[in-house]
């Protein structure tokens, strides 16, 4: 019995955390120096308003930086550094909780116009003995519209001696006229390393050991509020045994260990799928939503994000301990990889709550954000695939422009999106240089050795080489061709290959800049219909008219220009047929639909061969 009777007692002695370790002065208050040091000038100034709104999320303050207004302003031993004395007899009566001249009213349960009303008959009394008699109204956004609207005029001109302290965490709900008229001070959440740092020392002071990272595991879960993390500090030293360890508050936080984080991008990273899974269903077992998974695994993601970059690591609230994890693995993920992942654990996280099988939506996010390296490299090498044994192979279905003799060098049919030209600018046009003009030949004169043109070797003919004399008809075209002052098409040798795709992708950038130009009539040519390929490097765009054809004719040597030098292939040619009983050709096939899209969209194609799509 004298045993019951003691503990009994212990437990009636215990006061939690929150309440025992209230900041009593401005200067223990935590992480809301830019609030205490306002206050603190202003009362030793005496430039007091006459009425305060704090706001702020929970647990950041509020109420405890208007108790400490409230006492500080009838300290009658006022500090030299704007704080209370706490042993006048003002300050003592507060503390002890029977000051005349400090009332504390809870507007959620206190919020009708007679609630008000008495309120208002208090303020009219004098204070007892002090200099301010201060009125605390918490919660004052409960108050009803007519409880406001009985409130405002003796807000606006109170008593010289009066002074009110709003406390509030919704400012929205406020009335306007109300906000007018007091001084508002914002309170901030409070930062993880503030909080971490509080807790440590409340650890110290009750001879409580516990490891830093058990700590910022506790201000995480907060959230900004320092009463959560003292709630919860309390319940960690009371399941431990005053052992405050990094195990003990993932477990009885419920919080995702950093390891799964960790070894699951690692998985993803090497595009191990089988491993991946087995994670997640190792974390589905131990009782864990999938929604707090993919929130978790989108935080991991973040912070990899922006520990690749020095400048900004210190947006990292973590221990020292896991930045260190951070840096090491942010090392091996790229940018391209981050950013791609968050956006399809974002989209993920968006669709969770609307899918009927959740565990399959999460399951398909990390699937996706495993192949991404997969992506990356076929984006580099749009013309093949990754075969069933991890060999690349060519795309079957991917139709390719391929030379008739020489293959392409690697890497020359590359076209990434970075690679685009901002603006397509007409080439300039250069000098060619003119053909001599043969002399003519007489018909019964045999023609003179250094007047015979070079003999002309026919391409592709083996080793020898076949001499051709030009006719009269040919020594005229030649004079003929002589005679005009420049070739308006660019020359050249290169003959690269390249897709079909990649051929639609400059096509369509010229289509852009001549609807850009103002070339409407031209724009149709370019948009009602994309060009077929009849051979290789030979391509054909069907009109309606005549009107229509000499318009792209006009503007064929500034196109042909821009695609041969895009595509660094000098045998490109494309030619029109008018045909004035084709208007509209729907499409059908997959193909003719996908060149359909891509025509009135450019970046279809862009898609296609980043993600190595095929047609159905």
């Amino acid at each position: 019995m004298p045993q019951f009777l003691a503990t009994l007692v212990a437990v009636d002695n215990f006061i939690v955390s929150a309440r025992k370790y209230r900041p009593v002065t401005f200067e223990t208050v935590v992480g809301q120096q830019h609030i205490t040091n306002t206050l603190k000038n202003a009362i030793k100034n005496n430039q007091l308003a006459q009425a305060f709104l704090f706001c702020g999320p929970r647990g950041v303050g509020k109420t405890t930086c208007a108790r400490i207004l409230a006492k500080t302003i009838n300290c009658e031993n006022l500090q030299p550094n704007g704080e209370a004395c706490g042993t006048c007899p003002s300050c003592l009566s507060f503390q002890n909780g029977n000051s005349f001249n400090i009332h504390e009213l809870d507007a959620a349960s206190n919020n009708s116009v007679d609630d008000i009303r008495s309120l208002i008959e208090q303020v009219r009394i004098p204070p007892q003995g002090a200099r301010y008699k201060v009125y605390i109204i918490d919660e004052v956004h409960m108050l009803s519209q007519a409880a406001f609207n009985a409130f405002l005029k003796t807000l606006e001109e109170p008593p010289h001696y009066a002074i009110f302290i709003l406390a509030t965490t919704e400012k929205h709900k406020i009335l306007p006229t109300i906000l007018s008229r007091c001084q508002i001070f914002d309170f901030n959440r409070i930062r993880v390393e503030d909080m971490a740092n509080h807790l440590a020392s409340i650890a110290k002071k009750e001879d409580i050991k516990y490891e830093d990272d058990g700590l910022h595991i506790i201000a995480q879960k907060a959230d900004g509020g320092l009463r959560d993390a003292l709630s919860m500090f309390d319940q960690i030293v009371s399941f431990s045994g005053a052992d405050v360890t990094y195990r003990a508050a993932i477990d009885n936080l419920n919080i995702l260990d950093y390891d799964y984080y960790f070894n699951i991008t690692e998985s993803l990273l090497t595009e191990n799928t089988a491993k991946t899974l087995l994670y997640f269903d190792e974390i589905l077992s131990k009782g864990f939503d999938g929604a707090h998974f993919i929130s978790g695994l989108s935080e991991h993601f973040r912070n990899l994000l922006v520990t690749k970059d020095t400048a900004t690591v210190k947006l990292l609230e973590v221990s020292e301990g896991i930045k260190a994890k951070y840096l090491q693995q942010s090392q091996a993920a790229s940018v391209s990889f981050l950013i791609s992942a968050l956006n399809i654990a974002n989209q993920c996280d968006l669709n969770y709550k609307l899918s009927k099988n959740q565990r399959l939506q999460v399951e398909l996010a990390l699937l996706k954000m495993c192949h991404l390296p997969s992506v990356f490299n076929l984006a580099t090498a749009p013309q093949t695939a990754m075969s069933d044994t991890g060999q690349l192979k060519k795309k079957p279905d991917t139709p390719t422009v391929a030379a008739p003799q020489t293959a392409a060098a690697p890497g020359n049919n590359i076209a990434m999106v970075a690679d685009l030209p901002a603006a397509y600018t007409p080439a300039p046009k250069t000098e060619q240089p003119k053909a001599p003009v043969a002399a003519p030949l007489h018909p019964t004169a045999a023609p003179v050795a250094e007047d015979r043109p070079k003999p002309a070797f026919i391409p592709n003919a083996g080793a020898t080489a076949s001499v051709k004399i030009p006719s009269l008809k040919d020594i005229g075209n030649v004079a003929e061709a002589a005679v005009d002052e420049e070739d308006p098409y660019e020359k050249g040798e290169a003959k690269d290959d390249f897709s079909f795709d990649d051929f639609l992708k400059h096509w369509n950038i010229f289509a852009a800049n001549i609807k850009a130009e103002g070339k409407m009539n031209l724009f149709t040519v370019f948009s009602s219909e994309a060009p077929k390929m009849l051979k290789p490097y030979v391509f054909e765009v069907v009109v309606e008219n005549k009107m229509l054809d000499q318009s792209f004719r006009d503007e064929k040597p500034q196109l042909m220009n821009y695609l041969r030098k895009a595509l660094n292939n000098y045998d490109i040619e494309v030619n029109t047929r008018v045909d004035e009983q084709v208007r509209v050709k729907r499409p059908y096939t997959s193909l003719e639909k996908y060149q359909y899209m891509a025509t009135k969209n450019p970046k279809l194609a862009e898609l296609r061969q980043r993600f190595n799509l095929d047609f159905d």
